[in-house]
């Protein structure tokens, strides 16, 4: 039965994406223009009440019944538990999994969209907002986890160990980010080992492509109005 997958292309969109392709489940987007202010529509805000996408209605939830579900890590624990993949066949494994799970939702995830927001979105402002100390504060915390992260990687493939799970898969379409939010690569060879083959994978590039021509590299002063000050 095909997944409503509440979307817009945007680093916790593409973990969904991403997740269902690699699962191999049929899917439908219903877009949800985040610059246009859809993420505040009643009925929308019936599935995800904290006005954010992702958000996905599962016909065929547990005990065949529906179910919607709102937030990026919530959904990948669904859909992992639900298929049996991308989480580990063990408890160990499982528990390992929720560690990098909720150190990206946690970290890279708050620090990166920080990071992303000062150095590239708050220029852009009427009248342009340049704030040093916010902008070195967060991109000094992202390199700071990226060099955790590349530590971590230093003997094993993927973030927990010999298996791609939902943190390798939370945690890349932040990380690919990394020159817009002026991190480094030279310093960190095992991350940009990891950045690279995940990125060969072909579920994670039909994940990353959906709505990819939606994205525009600046915003007008109504996406800024609804992405920041409602």
């Amino acid at each position: 039965m095909t997944i409503a997958l509440y979307y817009w292309p945007t680093p916790n969109g593409h973990k969904i994406t991403i997740a269902l392709e690699e699962l191999g489940l049929p899917y439908e987007i219903r877009l949800v223009n985040i610059g246009a202010g859809d993420q505040f529509n009643p009925d929308f805000l019936k599935i995800a009440p904290n006005n954010r996408m992702p958000a996905i209605i599962d016909p065929d939830g547990p005990d065949g019944a529906p179910i919607s579900i709102f937030e990026s890590g919530a959904i990948l624990q669904y859909l992992a538990r639900k298929t049996g993949q991308l989480y580990g066949e063990t408890e160990r494994a499982r528990v390992a999994t929720d560690q990098w799970l909720m150190w990206q939702m946690g970290g890279v995830g708050p620090m990166a969209g920080q990071a992303n927001h000062f150095l590239k979105y708050a220029p852009q402002m009427d009248p342009p907002q340049i704030l040093p100390y916010a902008q070195d504060r967060y991109r000094k915390e992202v390199g700071r986890l990226y060099s955790v992260l590349d530590r971590q990687l230093a003997d094993k493939p993927f973030v927990t160990g010999d298996q791609l799970t939902i943190a390798d898969i939370a945690i890349w379409p932040w990380a690919i980010s990394w020159e817009q939010q002026q991190q480094t690569l030279e310093d960190k060879p095992h991350f940009a080992r990891w950045l690279a083959d995940l990125g060969a994978r072909p579920a994670f590039q039909r994940g990353h492509a959906v709505g990819a021509e939606l994205r525009k590299p600046t915003l007008d002063k109504q996406a800024i109005e609804n992405l920041y000050k409602r």
